[in-house]
């Protein structure tokens, strides 16, 4: 099966169809510019029949048998694992992806899929006590219903499945619109899987398209519940604001612009290879990457020197090729952003260690130093390969300089003592902090997700199940009640 070619379609309702657009979304390899697909973009109505067959089709799941829907999990998980050798090549194909990138996705995409075999036994009820003689208090967890999921392009397989899987196993239906750029992995071979798994028809649907023809269709819809969007910031408030004047929940998992400290005692070497990989990979298209790498001043000649060190050995060019690092990053307008952003923050006094240059959208990593106190770029997240050396004096500054963004969503602090570490990321307002280690981490149990501008609300695990399922309350009343009249 070519990828590329037989899951060019919208999937709603169990079929594969063209959409009724009068446009098509272009589907390019971000490296070579081939064309790999053309998509006829889905219209308003076909994001109406998508909710409508998910919202006839979740009735009867729900009232399925936990174990068997299980199972479809467990083979989805087969068959993931049986095409590994051609997802891989996708994404590299149409995400720009390095093969060490591609694995680390696809060992994340498992995972989750192992965690949705078990989240289908997890929703327990519970009996409460009542102040009322001869009262019984049941609370049930029940799935929210149908759940709306916009996936991003820099994980498209992996960010779908971590809502989409857990979603379906917590026995609700699901609408998944995946971004433009990475419309076959972020949506149609989601689908395909399912599909291929078992999954009765109409309890998951794709739409591809985009604003410019549906507007907030997606979101405003009266039947989703629940919508779980993996984005910038700027359309994340965006969703936020619009689910809540329709009274819908938002899961928001947004950008960040990351910190990574290395206080006076830490091991440098450690601490450099862990700065770089959680800078740089994924050409630094990861929402927790190290955007900004805070050092103690007495460490920061060692420290500079074998960071710029290891920066210069990265290898940028054809994601294809094993020995590579930096692929390109996804379009030529998000290579222009960060080149733009890096001629404008030197301009404005900073000094570039390492200046990468750009070939067509492989931009070639920089490391900027020296950056004046007032610089913007200091608060926003950047979303390439660009990394700020920051040096502090004291525990104090470091804290104050970490939480000085908009941003809240993951962080790293390298130290000799590891309580110490604990002490300074309690003061660290994010939603995830990582002790002698990088910032780029996602585990199926753990609850992931940031504060501030960084999101709203969290995923895995525990959290899943609170995301995506909701209370009844029921109460039997043993005997007779006594009205006031």
């Amino acid at each position: 099966m070519s990828y590329f070619t037989d899951l060019a379609q919208q999937y709603i309702d169990g079929e594969w169809r063209a959409g009724g657009g009068s446009w098509d979304i272009i589907d390019f390899n971000p490296y070579n510019e081939e064309k790999l697909a053309s998509i006829t973009v889905a219209t308003v109505d076909e994001v109406d029949q998508a909710y409508r067959a998910a919202e006839r089709a979740q009735r009867a799941w729900a009232d399925t048998n936990p174990y068997a829907r299980r199972a479809v999990f467990e083979r989805a998980l087969r068959l993931v694992e049986e095409r590994e050798a051609e997802i891989t090549e996708a994404i590299i194909a149409e995400l720009g992806g390095t093969r060490t990138k591609a694995g680390f996705e696809l060992h994340l995409a498992k995972e989750f899929l192992r965690e949705a075999v078990h989240l289908a036994l997890r929703p327990e009820g519970r009996i409460l006590p009542s102040p009322v003689d001869g009262k019984e208090n049941r609370l049930y967890r029940v799935p929210v219903g149908v759940v709306g999921v916009i996936s991003p392009f820099n994980f498209p397989f992996l960010l779908s499945i971590k809502s989409v899987a857990p979603a379906l196993a917590l026995g609700n239906a699901v609408v998944l619109k995946p971004h433009q750029n990475t419309p076959i992995l972020g949506g149609a071979l989601v689908a395909k899987i399912f599909e291929d798994a078992g999954l009765p028809a109409g309890l998951l649907n794709v739409v591809i398209t985009d604003i410019a023809e549906i507007g907030d269709a997606l979101i405003e819809h009266p039947v989703p519940k629940v919508i779980s969007f993996t984005g910038s910031d700027r359309v994340g408030r965006h969703v936020a604001t619009v689910c809540a004047a329709n009274f819908k929940r938002s899961v928001l998992e947004l950008g960040g612009n990351s910190a990574l400290i290395v206080l006076d005692d830490a091991d440098v070497d450690y601490a450099v290879d862990a700065a770089v990989f959680s800078r740089f990979v994924h050409q630094g298209q990861v929402c927790m990457a190290a955007n900004r790498v805070l050092v103690d001043r007495s460490l920061e000649q060692e420290f500079t020197e074998k960071f710029v060190a290891k920066v210069r050995t990265l290898k940028a060019g054809d994601p294809a090729d094993p020995t590579t690092h930096i692929g390109p990053l996804i379009n030529a307008s998000q290579a222009e952003a960060v080149t733009t952003l890096v001629e404008q923050t030197v301009d404005a006094g900073a000094t570039a260690l390492v200046r990468g240059t750009a070939e067509g959208n492989v931009v070639a990593p920089t490391v900027l130093a020296g950056l004046p106190a007032d610089s913007p770029v200091l608060t926003q997240e950047i979303f390439g390969p660009v990394v700020m050396l920051i040096p502090f004096d004291g525990e104090d500054e470091a804290v104050r300089i970490a939480n000085d963004t908009p941003y809240g969503l993951s962080g790293a602090v390298h130290t000799g003592d590891v309580e110490r570490g604990v002490r300074i990321a309690q003061r660290i307002h994010t939603g995830m902090i990582h002790i002698n280690d990088g910032t780029v981490h996602d585990e199926p149990i753990v609850p992931f997700g940031g504060e501030k501008h960084s999101g709203v609300g969290r995923l895995n695990g525990e959290a899943t199940i609170d995301a995506f399922t909701t209370y009844k309350w029921i109460s039997i009343q043993h005997g007779r009640s006594r009205f006031p009249f």
